[in-house]
């Protein structure tokens, strides 16, 4: 039995949801749930919404419809007070990092210590070098951001976003950038402190070799829905045109690279070569 299917606290659950900015519709439809100690992918191809998920899991944005809960809370009904305690039981590492380039490996990693705990600079000596040692980068820790490689600084944030031993980890494209050798590496990590922390992990990604080999389960998300749903082996067997075309990285099927002729191109190059040949 997987984690999915086993009787595992919900973390984050997404009910009958739709996204969307304004009147636009991103996203609708979408039943997405994450359990204690599951590792989940979330793919699609790009611009199809997945960061926008992300937005509603963390509350950045409310659902036009449908509803969000974390940790078993309404997302809609929580005060921004305890938005922000809540948003302290996640972890989340972003896409280019975000690390603060006038601070060292160390004070990265140390910074959500000082500024949401009361530890003494001793235990924050000891978790950070704990959490650095975890991702091959302890004695690293006295360098500065100058000094070390853009797969480097991918560890430090990695470290950074475990630091607090969150309950939720929000991965945006994880593996983005980096090298085979550190691409296998950071996956194991993940899946190892998904496994050490008993947490939920969500992965936005396009790499699908590497992490349908450390998820337990897939989201799929298309066509301003959700596609299809289930194991990465469920995946696999999948009919779905799109999810197979997706995949295989495959230029034939339901997603053509050109974007679509509309009639406001038509007019728009009318006027153009009119003026042109004017």
């Amino acid at each position: 039995m997987s984690v999915h299917q086993s009787e595992s606290t919900t973390i984050l659950e997404l009910e009958d949801v739709s996204l969307g900015y304004g009147d636009r519709t991103i996203l609708s439809g979408l039943n997405v749930r994450v359990r204690k100690g599951e590792v989940v992918a979330l793919i699609g191809g790009s611009g199809s919404g997945k960061t926008t998920l992300l937005r509603a899991a963390t509350g950045q944005i409310a659902p036009q419809k449908g509803k969000v809960t974390l940790y078993g809370q309404d997302l809609s009904k929580v005060t921004p007070e305890k938005m922000r305690l809540l948003r302290q039981r996640m972890g989340v590492l972003f896409q280019q990092g975000a690390l603060f380039t006038d601070l060292g490996v160390f004070d990265n990693v140390a910074f959500p210590l000082r500024e949401l705990t009361q530890d003494s600079e001793a235990l924050i000596f000891e978790k950070v070098l704990s959490k650095l040692d975890a991702v091959g980068l302890r004695s690293a820790a006295h360098l500065k951001l100058s000094e070390i490689s853009g797969g480097m600084a991918r560890r430090v944030a990695l470290a950074r976003s475990i630091v607090l031993e969150p309950e939720l980890i929000l991965y945006d494209e994880p593996f983005a950038g980096l090298d085979p050798i550190s691409l296998g590496m950071t996956a194991k990590l993940i899946r190892d402190t998904a496994d050490r922390l008993h947490c939920g992990s969500v992965l936005i990604t396009h790499d699908i070799e590497e992490s349908f080999n450390i998820v337990d389960y897939v989201y799929m998300v298309g066509q301003g829905q959700l596609l299809v749903a289930g194991t990465p082996d469920e995946l696999r067997a999948s009919d779905n045109p799109y999810v197979q075309q997706f995949l295989r990285g495959s230029p034939q099927g339901p997603v053509v690279f050109e974007y679509p002729e509309t009639p406001h191109f038509q007019q728009w190059y009318a006027q153009r070569k009119g003026h042109l040949n004017g």
